[in-house]
């Protein structure tokens, strides 16, 4: 039936924006005016996101950026001829990285990885209790505040990514110029060491990268490791 889900989801980003609703009550203000409104999960989701964004679409955003690798997982099932807008600039192919911005490089050959605006940082999950459930845990470990800190970082896909990604479900993050194993990926996801899973799962241990911060002054650099 036409004019009860696209056109609906479209009028109640419209109310949120310029009435400052949540998507629920400009949903509800909808369906007041037309009862015989129904508005589908995946706009519901999109809804959702809108609201969290500040009913604003940035493209930059860590969360539109995940939402659209979730919706790419669901779509491109045999994850073939992914969207090039999909996988983050080579800092490579990039003159200078803006100061305002961290690169991350191979802590071997120093080659350039990704950037700081490449990471997609999720909320810290429950630490080791998180994986009370699996065998051999230490229950030790358990004690405390039961937190741990992420030991890796997790990304939107780089472009020197794109070959290990593509036809495959999950497999070994590697250098691109030295080979040496940066760490995994995993489009049905993967667990942090924080606890919390992260779907789809694109992770850099941090221990193989150093942080290199470009200063406002001059072209010196200082690297973090």
């Amino acid at each position: 039936q036409a004019g009860v889900s696209r056109s609906v989801a479209v009028v109640t980003a419209y109310l949120m924006k310029t009435e400052g609703l949540g998507w629920e009550e400009a949903y509800a203000a909808v369906r007041t005016a037309k009862p015989d409104a129904e508005v589908n999960p995946g706009f519901q989701g999109q809804l959702k996101l809108y609201e969290t964004m500040g009913c604003t679409v940035d493209s930059s955003s860590a969360l539109y950026k995940r939402y659209r690798l979730q919706m790419l997982t669901e779509r491109y099932p045999e994850l073939q001829d992914l969207p090039r807008e999909v996988f983050a600039v080579d800092p490579t192919s990039i003159c200078q990285t803006p100061n305002t911005e961290v690169l991350y490089r191979c802590r071997k050959c120093r080659r350039a990885l990704f950037r700081s605006s490449s990471i997609l940082s999720h909320t810290e999950g429950s630490g080791p209790t998180a994986f009370a459930h699996k065998r051999g845990t230490n229950m030790a470990q358990l004690c405390g505040d039961g937190r741990e800190k992420c030991t890796s970082y997790f990304t939107e896909p780089v472009q020197w990514m794109e070959p290990a990604l593509l036809g495959v479900m999950e497999g070994q993050l590697l250098c691109p110029k030295c080979t040496s194993k940066l760490g995994s990926f995993s489009w049905r996801g993967e667990q942090c060491s924080c606890g919390r899973w992260v779907t789809p799962a694109f992770q850099i241990h941090k221990s193989r990268v150093d942080e290199v911060r470009t200063l406002p002054v001059g072209n010196f650099q200082t690297a973090k490791t």
